[in-house]
């Protein structure tokens, strides 16, 4: 055994089965509250433009900006927490999530409240560390599973916090709302002070600040582009230049990260088949996922009057989701099982293939509720399904000490789809919307499905290709030339 391997094994086992009880389900809660403390933005974007006196656009922000940081500052926290510092990373994190939650609530004007939630989307950085504390900490079977959930609940996390912020913005006003964002990351943070442990001796972790910086700002460019999709019909010029310059500063920042010897991301480890497929599943996918979700929320509140719809109001849609939350949790309990009988791009792609499904159902019947929470049931497994399974991809060919940094790059990845699918989905909806009416027509829902439905498809080949390329199994011996297998780095721990 090499030191370095040494050091990517836990130093002892007695502490791992007295304490895993208890730092499983911490993990899973950091990685769920900070999920739908992101997404509360979603169901509340009525109420915060009728409570601040604001357009839809600017409300619509509220959510948008906690997407925005959380992008920016998951690879540096990342890359964070690879190093010897992950617990200190971990805990200012949840405070600066508490410091935005007290924003959020507090009688303050409506830039703060933008602060705030900025400050609250920095939290979902920290899904990628409580993965890392997983591998470090607990057994392999137990730290894989473990990890399997964290993804999940990452995810289905929307489909928690969207109820019950719509029942207590309801019930309670905005304030409330947000009151509840802001009492359980207090608790997170509680949780997490007495559960998280500190990252494994012999680990290093320098973060480029300037490589940091030119990342941000690509991505800042990118999100932006697809959240304000009135830029392209409205002022294209702008648009185009503002994507180019997106695309110039990514080049950059991969350039840079090429050369230097502290790279924000192991853009060389990124680009082995089994990760970069999966990146790409991932990407691709993701656009699809949300698109759906979008979808069908929308569908559901849009009023009788528009010919279709079902005049849902914001709590009754937020219940929606329930078969969403329910069963993506469902499957990423049994994704695990099923992964020690079928390999993880296989998974990928047959999870693709079920939320395909999820669109098809919606493309044709979508005549009555019951039909929209078949969809949305058959979304939450495929989801949950796909979220589970592509861990286990990405970790079989990284080392336990580039855990935070692998993963927190598939979050980045994820960000993206997420935003492009809304935008997507917008887009196709507004060019079915005829002049002077509020609602699109019902065939512009169905022409997005059917986008949505060649989105899984290409997943779905992805996956099935990523199966054929990569090798049965995956050790520190057999590991590809340039990419290491786990236990080994990619370059030199100090």
């Amino acid at each position: 055994m090499t030191a370095e391997q040494a050091h990517d094994r836990p130093t002892s086992t007695a502490p791992i089965r007295s304490e895993a009880r208890l730092l499983v389900p911490a993990l899973v809660f950091v990685a769920l509250v900070v999920a739908t403390v992101g997404s509360l933005g979603t169901p509340l974007v009525t109420s915060v433009a009728t409570t601040f006196h604001v357009s839809l656009d600017s409300a619509q922000w509220t959510l948008t900006i906690a997407l925005l940081s959380g992008a920016v500052a998951t690879p540096v926290l990342g890359r964070l927490g690879a190093g010897p510092h992950r617990r200190a990373t971990i805990l200012v994190t949840l405070a600066i999530v508490v410091g935005g939650g007290a924003l959020t609530v507090l009688p303050l004007p409506f830039a703060w409240l933008l602060v705030g939630r900025a400050a609250q989307g920095v939290g979902l950085g920290l899904t990628a560390l409580m993965m890392g504390v997983a591998r470090d900490h607990l057994p392999e079977e137990r730290g894989a599973a473990t990890i399997a959930l964290i993804s999940v609940v990452s995810i289905i996390g929307a489909g928690v916090g969207y109820p019950l912020a719509a029942l207590l913005a309801e019930f309670g006003g905005l304030r409330a709302a947000y009151g509840l964002g802001l009492l359980v990351t207090a608790i997170a943070f509680v949780t997490a002070w007495r559960s998280i442990p500190a990252a494994p001796e012999g680990r290093s972790a320098h973060v480029n600040v300037a490589g940091a910086l030119v990342l941000a700002g690509g991505l800042l460019l990118v999100l932006f582009l697809a959240g304000e999709r009135s830029l392209w019909s409205r002022h294209l010029a702008v648009a185009v230049t503002l994507a180019v310059a997106a695309v110039l500063l990514l080049c950059v920042w991969t350039v840079s990260e090429l050369r230097t010897k502290t790279p924000l991301i192991d853009v060389r480890a990124v680009r082995h088949p089994a990760v970069a497929g999966a990146n790409i599943a991932m990407f691709v996918g993701g656009s699809g996922m949300y698109l759906l979700l979008t979808l069908i929320t929308r569908y559901a509140q849009t009023p009788h009057g528009a010919g279709y719809g079902f005049g849902l109001t914001t709590f009754v849609a937020g219940l929606v989701l329930i078969p969403f939350s329910v069963l993506g949790f469902v499957a990423g309990k049994l994704t695990p099982w099923v992964r020690e009988r079928i390999d993880g791009p296989l998974i990928l792609a047959g999870s693709a293939a079920i939320v395909g499904g999820g669109f098809v159902l919606f493309a044709t019947a979508r005549s009555n509720p019951a039909e929209l929470l078949a969809a949305m049931g058959v979304l939450g497994f495929g989801v949950g399904s796909f979220s589970a399974a592509m861990p286990g991809v990405i970790l079989a060919v990284t080392p336990k000490s580039e855990t935070s940094s692998a993963m927190s790059f598939n979050y980045v990845v994820r960000s993206v789809g997420y935003s492009l699918g809304s935008a997507i989905g917008g887009l196709i909806l507004a060019a079915g919307t005829p002049t002077g009416r509020l609602f699109p027509n019902d065939d512009a829902y169905t022409t997005a499905a059917l986008v949505g439905v060649a989105a899984m498809a290409i997943t779905t080949m992805a996956g099935l290709a990523l199966a054929r390329r990569r090798p049965p199994e995956t050790d520190p011996t057999t590991a590809p030339a340039g990419v290491p297998g786990p236990g080994r780095s990619s370059r030199t721990e100090s």
